[in-house]
């Protein structure tokens, strides 16, 4: 029979985790962990009440879990729950009480996005073709995670096979909400995770970004989104949209949180050639680059021709104040920054890959024959309107958009991605700039109910999809309706430590981030 004391120590454990994550503020242990800030645990908190003993990642597990039963009815950001995420939790514990050391995530519980490869979780993109699609063996980054001490928490839902940057809605998932008002999306296509992380459900979580899905849900959520220079992480085991653009990333409550599992998942897979660019361009570590006075002697650039293009004055007015802000804090501020040809440049930059793409996956990881084609996605079906016309229109899309007489190739070698990239890193070695700023969406989020009437203003599609470059949000503040908005820092290839340093320094200097009130 187990020992009663040590049923008790359990029990507390348990409802001390319950009492944090639930968002009791300002509570005390008798251990003396005494600045956890509820309920927005992060990594460090988590790893350091886990040597204090106070709680460990078993229940810490279940608290996540007991969390998402009692809320997500709300928000509708999960598909899947990780029935190993328990057992899993108890095996790291029982390693951590063996040899006293914890992995860089170790017991960290994550929820993934749902196009992304994981043993013993269905991997779906949200569709009816892929409903009971188990792979064989776990994404490269997938497999990073574990070897950190990740938890598997869940997989939440997507804007189904990626399409839609506007909102998230799958036929196996339905429509995901914002839980800052639930009246409006939390854009596309990583609106599951975002929806997920902003209301607690887990300590971080990955997205994919084509053109705008990590910055533009962790906007609309208050949430940190790093899309990292093209080549630092692998996408493979991931269903591409347009594997030429596809990059995976973290989508978390902190800069710090982010920082730590971009680190883990960051470096070289012969499965994905083009992260054979970032050979030796990888730090030791980028928690060295958390340095909360990092905006000191900076100089940052303004990109006007973004920023005050039809925006919305509430998101013009919390801008305006982040480059005062941003100021105050020591950066020197280049307003505007203006980059030659910028309008031409950006153009015809789309190229429609994803039926190569896609029939590439289905290939290589499903290997059915009933699903080898675009074709085959298309007579399988759709509930959604949106997806139901996006495979139609990717079944006779080809080529460069704008100018099919110029061949699509990866960011390292395409001719109008070199043009765009090469002309802005030059404008940033003029002007000697350490970045480059504007607000992740110039426009509040859309209603659900008119979503593609609605939907303005989405800056992360233009820049960095394009040309490879790393751009990370950052919460930038509020407009009514309590919907938040997110400012967006470009800088050069591999530059992520330069953009670690600015925006977790903007981020201490602000601290905009908070938690929604939930209803329930």
């Amino acid at each position: 029979m187990e020992n009663p004391c040590s049923q008790f120590s359990k029990l507390r454990n348990l409802a001390l985790v319950l009492l944090i994550i639930f968002g009791i503020t300002g509570c005390k242990t008798q251990e003396g962990l005494d600045s956890l800030k509820v309920p927005e645990l992060n990594i460090s908190d988590i790893h350091s009440a886990y040597r204090l003993g106070n709680f460990n990642a078993e229940s810490l597990t279940k608290a996540y879990l007991e969390r998402i039963a009692a809320l997500d009815g709300e928000f509708n950001s999960i598909t899947q729950i990780n029935p190993e995420a328990v057992s899993r939790a108890k095996e790291l514990d029982l390693e951590y009480q063996r040899t006293g050391n914890l992995r860089p995530l170790h017991g960290i519980p994550i929820i993934i996005k749902d196009n992304i490869n994981t043993i013993g979780l269905p991997t779906t993109a949200g569709s009816l073709a892929l409903q009971d699609f188990y792979p064989e063996e776990n994404a490269f980054v997938i497999d990073k995670l574990l070897e950190a001490g990740a938890i598997l928490l869940a997989k939440s839902n997507m804007a189904e096979w990626a399409f839609s940057p506007m909102h998230t809605e799958s036929t196996l998932g339905g429509i995901t909400r914002n839980p800052y008002n639930t009246d409006f999306v939390p854009a596309g296509s990583s609106g599951g995770t975002a929806a997920a992380i902003a209301a607690n459900f887990a300590v971080g979580g990955l997205g994919t970004d084509t053109g705008n899905s990590i910055r533009g849900p962790s906007s609309h959520t208050s949430l940190v989104g790093f899309r990292s220079t093209m080549g630092l992480i692998s996408r493979e085991g991931i269903v591409p949209l347009y594997l030429r653009n596809d990059v995976v990333g973290p989508m978390t409550r902190t800069v710090e949180d982010a920082t730590r599992i971009m680190e883990v998942m960051a470096g070289v897979d012969p499965k994905d050639p083009v992260t054979k660019n970032s050979e030796n361009k990888k730090p030791a570590n980028y928690t060295q680059y958390l340095i909360e006075d990092g905006l000191k002697g900076a100089r940052i650039g303004v990109l006007r021709e973004l920023s005050d293009h039809q925006t919305d004055p509430e998101v013009k007015a919390l801008f305006e104040k982040a480059i005062s802000d941003l100021d105050s804090l020591g950066a020197e501020i280049i307003d505007p920054v203006t980059i030659p040809d910028f309008k031409t440049l950006r153009q015809n930059q789309w190229c429609a890959t994803f039926r190569k793409d896609v029939e590439s996956f289905l290939i290589t990881y499903v290997e059915r024959d009933t699903i080898k084609s675009l074709e085959d996605l298309i007579r399988i079906g759709t509930t959604s309107q949106f997806a139901k016309d996006r495979l139609s229109e990717s079944s006779t899309a080809s080529g460069r958009w704008g100018d099919p007489e110029v061949d699509c190739l990866d960011i390292y070698h395409d001719t109008y991605s070199v043009a765009f990239r090469e002309a802005i890193e030059s404008a940033m070695d003029s002007l000697n700039l350490d970045a480059i700023i504007y607000p992740t969406w110039n426009n509040k989020p859309a209603q659900i109910d008119n979503f593609q009437k609605e939907y303005e203003g989405d800056n992360s599609q233009v820049i960095a999809p394009h040309t490879g470059q790393p751009a990370f949000t950052v919460p930038m503040g509020y407009t009514s309706g309590n919907l938040p908005a997110g400012l967006q820092f470009l800088g050069r290839m591999y530059a992520e430590p330069i953009l670690i340093k600015l925006s977790y320094s903007y981020e201490q200097g602000t601290k905009h981030r908070k938690p929604p009130k939930l209803k329930n």
